[in-house]
Order: structure tokens, then sequence, then C-alpha cells
């Protein structure tokens, strides 16, 4: 029991070496930074002009212009994960015994939650200018939030893998983006009647639209439903494209 307890313990302390080492360099590199600012002047911006245009005292309309928003950004975070260990030779140092794949994965992956937090809370000027302006649903904000952060989650964790697989950080953010607009895009009513129109009668785009995409779950949380199945997703999803990050960098070690 005291064994189990002290590898437990130390499994913690590896993850959490990792995820303090990776944060650092993160804000070394700059990319902390530049993500950061960037993505908060866009997307506060783009809520802003809305805003004042319709007048609506709530988030929906900056929870719906997220995922776009997202399937960009977010593979800025995630490319350099393990394409940067590939490509400068360290991801067999960084793999040495006693830090497992699966400890590196999470302390890696922790790091980027941390960064993607930082981003999400660059917003919260948005919900005080509401409660100062009118009466917003604080539990329908906190539920948006909660989707976005779930959602945001997944992206990094199919970030992940996509880093992992390769030694290019170009290939690995450009393969992401793409992965990431799949994600979203087949969400899209338009899209998915026209992918319908396309095979009426394998109807792909209904069939990607209710097993697939992550905008449904997503609006569930937007609209302050939160139900098990869209947790589920979210979480099952993330924790599948970790596992098989690695299960890869097993393979590679191997």
């Amino acid at each position: 029991m005291s064994s189990n307890r002290m590898s437990f313990a130390e499994g913690r302390r590896t993850i959490r070496a990792i995820a303090t080492r990776e944060i650092g360099a993160n804000f070394d590199s700059g990319i902390a930074y530049v993500t950061t600012i960037a993505f908060a002047l866009l997307s506060n911006s783009i809520f802003m002009n809305g805003f004042f245009l319709t007048g609506t005292v709530d988030m929906t309309g900056f929870f719906d212009l997220l995922p776009l928003l997202l399937a960009f950004f977010l593979p800025a975070i995630s490319m350099r994960m393990w394409a940067e260990e590939h490509k400068q030779r360290t991801v067999e140092l960084l793999l040495t015994f006693p830090v497992r794949p699966f400890q590196a994965v999470l302390g890696k992956y922790i790091a980027a939650l941390v960064l993607y937090t930082l981003m999400l809370a660059c917003s919260l000027p948005i919900p005080v200018m509401l409660a100062v302006l009118g009466n917003p649903d604080p539990g329908l904000i906190l539920s948006g939030y909660l989707g976005s952060f779930l959602f945001g989650a997944l992206f990094l964790a199919f970030g992940s893998l996509l880093s992992a697989l390769t030694a290019d950080q170009i290939v690995s953010f450009v393969t992401s983006t793409l992965v990431g607009f799949l994600f979203v895009l087949t969400g899209e009513e338009r899209v998915v009647a026209i992918v319908d129109g396309l095979f009426p009668a394998l109807k792909i785009g209904s069939f990607l639209f209710e097993n697939f995409s992550a905008l449904p779950p997503l609006g569930e949380f937007v609209r302050g439903v939160i139900e098990l199945s869209s947790l589920a997703y979210f979480v099952l999803l993330s924790v599948l494209f970790l596992w098989t990050t690695g299960l890869v960098l097993e393979k590679n070690r191997g």
C-alpha cells in the first residue's frame, strides 16, 4: 500500500515538473504572450462589434464565435508539444526512466490547458461589462465557459497526438487546424445540407453532425444544458487522443 502511494506521489511530482517546465518554455518562447494577446484582441473585438449592433446582454455571441477562432489558435499551442521535442531530439531524453510516456503526455497537456485557461480568462471583462449594463444569467455564462473549456481541451488533445506524429511544427499546425475545422464545420447546418445533398442516400452530413462534430455538444452548454452525453463526448474523446499519444511515444521509445 505504502509503495503504491509513493509511486502515485512520484508520478504526480513528475507530471507537475513537466507541466511547470512546459509552461516556462511557452512563455520563454513568446508563444504564450503572442497567442493570448492576439486571441483576446480578436475575440473581444468581434464580440463587442456584435454587441453594439444587437444590444443583447448575454454571451451567446461570444461562445458562438469561439469554435472557428479556437480551430486556428489552439494548434499554435499544441504544435510544439512534441514536434519540437522530435526536431531537437530531446524526446528521448525526456522519456528516460523514470519518466513514463503517459506522464509526459499529461504534463505537457496540463501546461497547454493552463495557457488556454489564461486565454479564456482574458474574456472575463465581457461578463463584468454585461453585469454592469444589465442582468445576464450567470448560470448560462458559467455553462458556456465550461463547454468552451471542454471544447478547447478536446482540440488540445488531438493536437497533442498530431504533434507526436511529426517533427515539423508547421505540419503539426496545419493538420491540427484542418482536423479542428472538420470538427467545427461538420456541425454547421449549411455544410450538413450541402454534404447530404451530394450523398442523399447516405446522409453523410447528418451522420457527421450527430456523431462526430463538436458543435452540437458545445451548443448544449451554451444553451445552459449540461447533459451527461455532452460531457462524455468531450471527456472520452480527449482521453482517447491522449492515450493514443502515449502509445505513439511508447512505440517510438521502444
